[in-house]
Protein backbone atom coordinates (compact mmCIF):
# COMPACT_ATOMS: atom_id res chain seq x y z
CA UNK A 1 0.00 0.00 0.00
CA UNK A 2 1.36 3.40 -1.00
CA UNK A 3 0.53 6.37 1.21
CA UNK A 4 -1.23 9.21 -0.55
CA UNK A 5 0.59 12.57 -0.63
CA UNK A 6 -0.10 14.73 2.42
CA UNK A 7 1.70 18.02 1.89
CA UNK A 8 0.64 19.77 5.11
CA UNK A 9 3.37 19.09 7.67
CA UNK A 10 1.11 19.25 10.71
CA UNK A 11 -1.45 16.98 9.09
CA UNK A 12 1.25 14.52 8.11
CA UNK A 13 2.32 14.31 11.77
CA UNK A 14 -1.27 13.76 12.88
CA UNK A 15 -1.73 11.05 10.24
CA UNK A 16 1.11 9.06 11.82
CA UNK A 17 -1.34 8.18 14.60
CA UNK A 18 -3.33 6.17 12.05
CA UNK A 19 -1.49 2.84 12.09
CA UNK A 20 -3.96 0.13 11.04
CA UNK A 21 -3.31 -0.64 7.36
CA UNK A 22 -6.93 -0.55 6.18
CA UNK A 23 -7.65 2.71 8.00
CA UNK A 24 -4.37 4.19 6.88
CA UNK A 25 -5.20 3.44 3.27
CA UNK A 26 -8.78 4.72 3.43
CA UNK A 27 -8.13 7.87 5.48
CA UNK A 28 -4.85 8.57 3.73
CA UNK A 29 -6.50 8.37 0.34
CA UNK A 30 -9.15 10.90 1.39
CA UNK A 31 -6.65 13.29 2.96
CA UNK A 32 -4.30 12.96 0.01
CA UNK A 33 -7.09 13.68 -2.43
CA UNK A 34 -7.55 17.08 -0.85
CA UNK A 35 -5.50 20.06 -1.98
CA UNK A 36 -3.51 22.28 0.36
CA UNK A 37 -6.58 24.18 1.58
CA UNK A 38 -8.53 21.01 2.38
CA UNK A 39 -5.55 19.57 4.22
CA UNK A 40 -5.25 22.81 6.19
CA UNK A 41 -8.94 22.48 7.07
CA UNK A 42 -8.53 18.87 8.20
CA UNK A 43 -5.58 19.82 10.39
CA UNK A 44 -7.43 22.76 11.97
CA UNK A 45 -10.28 20.41 12.88
CA UNK A 46 -7.98 17.76 14.36
CA UNK A 47 -6.30 20.28 16.65
CA UNK A 48 -9.67 21.83 17.52
CA UNK A 49 -9.13 25.34 16.13
CA UNK A 50 -12.79 26.20 15.56
CA UNK A 51 -12.04 29.74 14.41
CA UNK A 52 -9.74 28.47 11.66
CA UNK A 53 -12.26 25.81 10.67
CA UNK A 54 -14.92 28.51 10.38
CA UNK A 55 -12.64 30.76 8.33
CA UNK A 56 -11.33 28.08 5.98
CA UNK A 57 -14.77 26.59 5.37
CA UNK A 58 -16.21 29.98 4.45
CA UNK A 59 -13.20 30.74 2.25
CA UNK A 60 -13.46 27.41 0.45
CA UNK A 61 -17.17 27.78 -0.29
CA UNK A 62 -16.65 31.38 -1.43
CA UNK A 63 -13.85 30.20 -3.72
CA UNK A 64 -16.13 27.70 -5.42
CA UNK A 65 -15.33 24.46 -3.62
CA UNK A 66 -18.32 22.14 -3.56
CA UNK A 67 -19.91 21.51 -0.16
CA UNK A 68 -19.28 17.77 -0.55
CA UNK A 69 -15.58 18.37 -1.17
CA UNK A 70 -15.27 20.56 1.93
CA UNK A 71 -17.20 17.97 3.94
CA UNK A 72 -15.47 14.82 2.71
CA UNK A 73 -11.87 15.91 2.19
CA UNK A 74 -11.70 18.46 4.99
CA UNK A 75 -14.14 18.03 7.86
CA UNK A 76 -14.91 14.31 7.78
CA UNK A 77 -11.35 13.32 6.91
CA UNK A 78 -10.10 15.31 9.88
CA UNK A 79 -12.71 13.84 12.21
CA UNK A 80 -11.74 10.35 11.08
CA UNK A 81 -8.25 10.97 12.47
CA UNK A 82 -9.80 12.28 15.69
CA UNK A 83 -11.87 9.10 15.95
CA UNK A 84 -8.82 6.88 15.56
CA UNK A 85 -6.83 8.86 18.13
CA UNK A 86 -9.73 8.68 20.59
CA UNK A 87 -10.17 4.94 20.13
CA UNK A 88 -6.44 4.32 20.58
CA UNK A 89 -6.23 6.49 23.73
CA UNK A 90 -3.99 9.08 22.12
CA UNK A 91 -6.52 11.74 23.04
CA UNK A 92 -9.40 11.74 25.50
CA UNK A 93 -12.87 13.22 25.95
CA UNK A 94 -11.80 16.90 26.34
CA UNK A 95 -9.89 16.81 23.06
CA UNK A 96 -12.79 15.11 21.31
CA UNK A 97 -15.16 17.80 22.54
CA UNK A 98 -12.84 20.51 21.22
CA UNK A 99 -12.65 18.79 17.83
CA UNK A 100 -16.43 18.38 17.83
CA UNK A 101 -16.85 22.11 18.38
CA UNK A 102 -14.56 22.73 15.41
CA UNK A 103 -16.57 20.28 13.28
CA UNK A 104 -19.78 22.14 14.14
CA UNK A 105 -18.17 25.44 13.14
CA UNK A 106 -17.66 24.07 9.65
CA UNK A 107 -20.99 22.28 9.40
CA UNK A 108 -22.81 25.56 10.07
CA UNK A 109 -21.73 26.64 6.57
CA UNK A 110 -21.83 23.29 4.78
CA UNK A 111 -25.21 21.91 5.88
CA UNK A 112 -27.34 24.71 4.37
CA UNK A 113 -25.61 24.29 1.01
CA UNK A 114 -26.20 20.55 1.01
CA UNK A 115 -29.81 21.05 2.05
CA UNK A 116 -30.47 23.64 -0.66
CA UNK A 117 -28.91 21.38 -3.30
CA UNK A 118 -31.55 18.73 -2.68
CA UNK A 119 -29.06 15.90 -2.12
CA UNK A 120 -30.94 12.90 -0.76
CA UNK A 121 -29.49 11.26 2.38
CA UNK A 122 -28.03 7.78 1.96
CA UNK A 123 -30.15 6.67 4.91
CA UNK A 124 -32.11 7.93 7.91
CA UNK A 125 -31.32 7.02 11.52
CA UNK A 126 -32.63 7.75 14.98
CA UNK A 127 -29.90 7.59 17.61
CA UNK A 128 -30.16 7.75 21.39
CA UNK A 129 -28.47 6.70 24.60
CA UNK A 130 -30.69 4.07 26.21
CA UNK A 131 -32.93 4.48 29.25
CA UNK A 132 -31.05 5.10 32.50
CA UNK A 133 -27.82 6.22 30.82
CA UNK A 134 -26.80 9.88 30.59
CA UNK A 135 -23.55 9.52 28.61
CA UNK A 136 -23.45 10.97 25.12
CA UNK A 137 -19.88 11.71 23.99
CA UNK A 138 -19.60 8.57 21.86
CA UNK A 139 -23.11 9.01 20.52
CA UNK A 140 -22.41 12.58 19.50
CA UNK A 141 -19.18 11.63 17.75
CA UNK A 142 -20.94 8.86 15.84
CA UNK A 143 -23.73 11.23 14.83
CA UNK A 144 -21.26 13.75 13.42
CA UNK A 145 -19.48 11.04 11.45
CA UNK A 146 -22.77 9.62 10.16
CA UNK A 147 -23.98 13.03 9.05
CA UNK A 148 -20.68 13.66 7.37
CA UNK A 149 -21.10 10.37 5.50
CA UNK A 150 -24.45 11.50 4.12
CA UNK A 151 -26.90 10.09 6.67
CA UNK A 152 -29.83 12.04 8.09
CA UNK A 153 -29.58 11.45 11.85
CA UNK A 154 -32.13 12.47 14.47
CA UNK A 155 -30.54 12.78 17.91
CA UNK A 156 -32.86 11.48 20.65
CA UNK A 157 -30.50 12.53 23.44
CA UNK A 158 -29.91 10.49 26.59
CA UNK A 159 -32.09 8.35 28.87
CA UNK A 160 -34.19 7.37 25.85
CA UNK A 161 -37.11 5.07 26.60
CA UNK A 162 -38.09 2.23 24.23
CA UNK A 163 -41.33 3.95 23.30
CA UNK A 164 -39.39 7.08 22.39
CA UNK A 165 -37.27 5.07 19.97
CA UNK A 166 -40.44 3.57 18.48
CA UNK A 167 -42.18 6.93 18.08
CA UNK A 168 -39.10 8.61 16.58
CA UNK A 169 -38.44 5.77 14.13
CA UNK A 170 -42.00 6.05 12.84
CA UNK A 171 -42.02 9.85 12.80
CA UNK A 172 -38.81 10.14 10.78
CA UNK A 173 -39.36 7.07 8.59
CA UNK A 174 -36.03 5.72 9.82
CA UNK A 175 -33.95 2.97 8.26
CA UNK A 176 -31.74 2.55 11.32
CA UNK A 177 -32.40 2.54 15.06
CA UNK A 178 -29.10 3.19 16.84
CA UNK A 179 -28.45 2.84 20.57
CA UNK A 180 -25.51 3.68 22.81
CA UNK A 181 -24.70 2.77 26.43
CA UNK A 182 -21.73 3.25 28.71
CA UNK A 183 -23.00 1.61 31.89
CA UNK A 184 -23.15 -2.18 32.13
CA UNK A 185 -26.36 -1.75 34.13
CA UNK A 186 -28.08 -0.02 31.21
CA UNK A 187 -26.83 -2.29 28.43
CA UNK A 188 -29.80 -4.71 28.77
CA UNK A 189 -32.10 -1.83 27.86
CA UNK A 190 -30.82 -2.23 24.30
CA UNK A 191 -32.37 -5.68 24.19
CA UNK A 192 -35.51 -4.44 25.90
CA UNK A 193 -35.89 -1.72 23.28
CA UNK A 194 -35.60 -4.23 20.45
CA UNK A 195 -38.12 -6.46 22.23
CA UNK A 196 -40.55 -3.53 22.39
CA UNK A 197 -40.28 -3.19 18.62
CA UNK A 198 -40.91 -6.92 18.29
CA UNK A 199 -43.97 -6.74 20.54
CA UNK A 200 -45.32 -3.91 18.38
CA UNK A 201 -44.79 -5.99 15.24
CA UNK A 202 -42.13 -3.56 13.99
CA UNK A 203 -38.90 -5.55 14.31
CA UNK A 204 -38.53 -6.15 10.58
CA UNK A 205 -39.16 -2.51 9.68
CA UNK A 206 -35.74 -1.30 10.85
CA UNK A 207 -32.10 -2.27 11.25
CA UNK A 208 -30.77 -2.01 14.81
CA UNK A 209 -27.23 -0.99 15.76
CA UNK A 210 -25.66 -0.82 19.23
CA UNK A 211 -22.37 0.44 20.63
CA UNK A 212 -20.56 1.84 23.66
CA UNK A 213 -17.51 1.09 25.76
CA UNK A 214 -18.76 -2.11 27.47
CA UNK A 215 -20.67 -3.41 24.44
CA UNK A 216 -19.21 -6.34 22.50
CA UNK A 217 -20.20 -8.02 19.23
CA UNK A 218 -21.33 -11.04 21.23
CA UNK A 219 -23.57 -8.89 23.41
CA UNK A 220 -25.00 -7.20 20.33
CA UNK A 221 -25.91 -10.61 18.92
CA UNK A 222 -27.48 -11.66 22.23
CA UNK A 223 -29.61 -8.51 22.24
CA UNK A 224 -30.85 -9.21 18.73
CA UNK A 225 -29.10 -6.27 17.09
CA UNK A 226 -28.21 -6.29 13.39
CA UNK A 227 -24.94 -4.46 13.81
CA UNK A 228 -22.30 -3.27 16.27
CA UNK A 229 -19.91 -0.32 16.10
CA UNK A 230 -16.75 -0.42 18.19
CA UNK A 231 -16.06 3.25 17.41
CA UNK A 232 -17.35 6.09 15.26
CA UNK A 233 -15.54 4.93 12.13
CA UNK A 234 -16.81 1.37 12.48
CA UNK A 235 -20.29 2.74 13.19
CA UNK A 236 -20.41 4.50 9.83
CA UNK A 237 -18.97 1.54 7.94
CA UNK A 238 -21.44 -0.92 9.47
CA UNK A 239 -24.39 1.42 8.89
CA UNK A 240 -23.48 1.61 5.21
CA UNK A 241 -23.20 -2.17 5.04
CA UNK A 242 -26.61 -2.67 6.61
CA UNK A 243 -28.25 -0.34 4.10
CA UNK A 244 -26.18 -1.48 1.14
CA UNK A 245 -24.79 1.95 0.39
CA UNK A 246 -21.26 3.00 -0.41
CA UNK A 247 -19.13 6.09 -0.67
CA UNK A 248 -20.38 6.64 -4.20
CA UNK A 249 -23.87 7.49 -2.98
CA UNK A 250 -23.24 11.15 -2.21
CA UNK A 251 -20.95 11.49 -5.22
CA UNK A 252 -24.12 11.38 -7.31
CA UNK A 253 -25.13 14.74 -5.85
CA UNK A 254 -24.64 18.01 -7.72
CA UNK A 255 -21.03 19.11 -8.25
CA UNK A 256 -21.84 22.38 -6.49
CA UNK A 257 -21.22 20.33 -3.16
CA UNK A 258 -17.80 9.00 16.87
CA UNK A 259 -18.52 4.16 19.78
CA UNK A 260 -17.20 4.70 22.99
CA UNK A 261 -19.69 6.72 25.04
Amino acid sequence: MRDMPIVHEGLAREFEHVTQPAERERIGETLGAGDALMQELAYALIVGDHREVDRITRQALDDGYSASTVLDRGLVAGMAVVGVKFRDNVIFVPEVLIAARAMKAGMVHVEPVLSDSGVEPVGTAVFGTVKGDLHDIGKNLCIMMLRGAGFSVHDLGVDTKPEEFIDAAAEHDADLVMMSALLTTTMPNMGRTISEFEDAGLRDEYRFMVGGAPVTPEFADDMGADGYGANAIACVDRAKELLGVGDAARAQGPPATPATS
